[in-house]
């Protein structure tokens, strides 16, 4: 391994906090059964679907007699879809818990995501490799993949793979994609009668796999905490040169959660809610004012600078654009993408997309910069389809803005100076060193996991609550997968998935942002998180994040 920094040192000895149950002792840990579940929305299907494992009951383990069967357990684990702060802590604690019951279990980590288990690629653990990444970040213990289980060959296969080396239950560590997919493992699993129990770890910096019983997804505290520490330091920048607009662009294609949250740490000018634009049906020239009257107010106070955070999937929330993305994605289909790219120069693209879009879509789309209408035209995903994601938003609300800007100092009622700089904060948080609430967090999922299997337990979420708290009071059980699905339209097909949280506009996270926003817009309200501390005052080195203590009342 290679040489240690001081942090990776300090770091190895830290010991994860558990919940107090789970402190008990494996033998001290016993089951308590709650009600029957059903599935968010669609139940009929779900059940349809999921005959072995719908409905199953909600668990809670509490102190008493341990009561499950002794066997030898071996299990393998799965880390899916990108990578969170924390992952490997889960792996250390479903590792020490497996060990602290049965010293002959054995442990092993498949290679690259859900594709080692159809590969039958993977790693035995022992001490002395999980002991090179405990309260450690990033997936590399193993890595990461994105394949999806989800046909029947890949089930068989997964089935052999597993009766090849007597393994008993998988562990799947992953979001809303990689837990459905666990779940029809899971089902497959008991409907063949192979015996294999799987168990999934609610993952994902972006927030968006939570309800009432996940009260937040592993990596969201780290990444959050790493990007505002980032965010302060440019308000402080900015505060300081008092000469530039910087435009944020944060991870959260789907939903806000990053973004709000961020806000919340910060206090920026701007920051953009995509739940709120849709909602409001806000078109492109609408944000862009809202934003520019921020930018006229405070230069009015002799204040030509501000800070503005855009969520990365924010203008797919945006209905004219939308629309716009649509029209494109038919434009382009079969021969007509060979005929566009057979084209010379952007000035005979362009005239071919004005002939193909509709009147208002071309409105849309000769307001963009040129830079953001070529984007738009980069290679195609997959299903042929635009790949948003890649539209830098942050330079276009920027330029969209100095438009905005220009045309109001041209009609005589601003008369500041408007200077753009832009960042992405991504991959910066995704493997930061976890915080020590996802530390022992993760570590807490791990273990409980464990106990979940132990039990006997079959496509069950590890679940533990109760954690704006200390880690001694947090709560531990497990709750059936397929309590958090529905159906959803996928290319082309009904499909069960485990349904998105969005950020809820009535929720007491967003009415605290949105009491204090007008306020932020205009005076200079930064606030700099500075730091994750790892080793200090409690207050500071254990804070939850705004989001979760605001949901709590706290």
């Amino acid at each position: 391994m290679s040489e240690l920094s001081p942090l990776q040192k300090a770091r190895y000895v830290y010991k994860p906090k558990l919940p107090k149950m789970l402190r008990n002792g494996i033998s001290e840990i016993c089951v308590k059964e709650g009600e029957v579940t059903q599935s968010v929305a669609d139940q009929e299907k779900i059940k349809a679907l999921f005959p072995n494992t719908y409905g199953k009951k909600e668990i809670t383990f509490e102190k008493g007699v341990n009561t499950s069967l002794s066997k030898k357990q071996v299990v393998g684990v799965i880390l899916s879809g990108g990578q969170a702060p924390g992952g490997h802590n889960v792996v250390c604690g479903l590792y020490d818990a497996l060990k602290a019951t049965n010293s002959d279990n054995i442990l092993y980590g498949f290679k690259k995501g859900p594709s080692g288990l159809i590969e039958d690629d993977f790693v035995e653990f022992d001490d002395a490799f999980i002991d090179q990444y405990r309260n450690t970040g990033g997936f590399d213990i193993i890595g990461s993949g994105r394949t999806k289980l989800e046909t029947e060959e890949q089930f068989k296969i997964a089935a052999e793979v597993c009766a090849k080396h007597g393994i008993t239950a998988i562990v799947i560590i992953g979001g809303d994609d990689s837990n459905t997919n666990a779940a029809v493992l899971a089902e497959y699993f008991a409907t063949h009668g192979t015996g294999v129990q799987v168990i999934g770890c609610p993952k994902t910096i972006d927030g968006d796999l939570k309800n009432e019983d996940i009260e937040i997804s592993f990596g969201f505290d780290t990444a959050t905490k790493t990007y505002s520490e980032l965010i302060g330091n440019i308000e402080r920048d900015a505060n300081s040169a008092k000469k530039y607009w910087h435009f944020v662009k944060v991870m959260g294609r789907s939903a806000s959660h990053v973004a709000l949250e961020c806000a919340l740490e910060t206090q920026p000018n701007i920051c953009l809610i995509s739940e709120e634009v849709a909602k409001k049906k806000m078109s492109l020239s609408q944000i862009a004012n809202y934003i520019a009257d921020s930018v006229e107010k405070r230069s009015a106070k002799g204040m030509n600078f501000g800070v503005a955070i855009i969520p990365e999937g924010v203008v797919e929330f945006v209905p004219e654009f939308s629309a716009l993305i649509a029209e494109i994605n038919e434009l382009l289909v079969g021969k007509k993408a060979d005929e566009f790219n057979a084209l010379a120069s952007w000035e005979e693209k362009y005239a071919f997309i004005k002939k193909g879009l509709s009147e208002d879509s071309f409105k849309v789309f000769d307001i963009l910069p040129q830079a953001i209408q070529q984007q738009l035209f980069l290679e195609r995903d997959p299903h042929g389809n635009v790949q948003v994601s890649l539209i830098e938003s942050e330079k276009l609300f920027s330029a969209l803005v100095k438009d905005v800007l220009a045309q109001r100092k041209a009609e005589g009622t601003y008369n500041g100076k408007f200077n753009a700089l832009h960042h992405f904060f991504g991959y910066e948080g995704r493997c930061a060193f976890p915080s020590n609430f996802d530390a022992d967090y993760c570590y807490s999922l791990g273990y409980n996991a464990f106990m979940l299997i132990q039990y006997g337990y079959n496509g069950y979420l590890s679940k533990v609550s109760n954690l704006s708290k200390p880690a001694d009071q947090w709560l531990a059980g497990g709750m059936p997968i397929t309590k958090m699905m529905n159906i959803e339209r996928r290319h082309g097909e009904d499909k069960p998935v485990i349904r998105k949280a969005l950020v809820e506009l009535d929720g007491k996270p967003f009415k605290y942002f949105e009491a204090h926003r007008e306020i932020w817009a205009v005076e200079t309200s930064y606030t700099y998180p500075g730091a994750i501390q790892y080793y200090g005052p409690v207050e500071v080195c254990d804070l939850t994040t705004r989001t979760l203590a605001l949901e709590k009342g706290e």
